[in-house]
């Protein structure tokens, strides 16, 4: 009887705005391809066909683990993408990361600034911003202050608390950081291979933090 080959790529969802940014990676090559599309209002629609055309020519059981990009973001999008991984995780029977996507954008471009503290932000409704700060390492963002929800005011203060701080502007496509949300998925399946999707909800931030 033939012995069926081990699940061999990473897979990781991004759709917590209007882009759909999806990365598939084969975890021995280091192969990898990524795409982003802006679909809009379409996303809710398209998105399963999206994912199936972009797996091609793998099929579904070779993917070891899945990445999803868990928000802050769109209510509307934030909730698609993971309940879609959740969804194909529990059926896969694999492991699920939600990943950050302040994390993710911390992340991006990590090869200049290793070990450096850095802040993001992005806007959320009534002049207020999702925010968070970041310990960048070599395998991960270590959340210094964890994704939240802060005034103006409160977000400048929390910032004046880390002296050597830098500020990052989020890309203006943030869907592409979709390729760092594989790369943190990653990382935490080596270290913790079980990934259970039950634990990864949506992120979608409460009141915000006061003086």
């Amino acid at each position: 009887m033939a012995i069926a080959p081990e699940p061999s790529l990473g897979l990781a969802l991004h759709t917590t705005t209007p882009q759909l940014g999806l990365s598939l990676r084969h975890l021995t090559t280091g192969e990898q391809r990524t795409a982003l599309w802006d679909l809009g209002r379409d996303l809710s629609a398209q998105l399963h066909c999206y994912l199936q055309e972009f797996i091609q020519p793998h099929a579904w059981q070779d993917i070891a683990f899945l990445g999803v990009a868990k928000g802050p973001g769109g209510f509307t999008g934030t909730r698609l993408g993971v309940v879609t991984a959740r969804t194909l995780a529990q059926q896969l029977n694999i492991p699920l990361y939600g990943i950050s996507t302040l994390a993710a954008i911390a992340f991006q471009g990590r090869e200049n600034r290793l070990d450096q503290t850095v802040a993001v932000a992005l806007p959320a409704r009534r002049g207020a911003v999702f925010g968070a700060i970041y310990q960048i390492t070599a395998t991960g963002a270590i959340a210094l202050v964890p994704d939240q929800l802060f005034t103006p005011t409160a977000w400048a203060d929390c910032q004046s608390n880390f002296p050597d701080l830098q500020v990052l502007d989020p890309p203006e496509a943030i869907g592409e950081t979709v390729t760092e949300v594989l790369s943190l998925a990653q990382s935490q399946w080596q270290g913790e291979p079980q990934g259970p999707w039950g634990a990864v909800v949506p992120f979608y931030g409460q009141h915000p933090v006061y003086q």
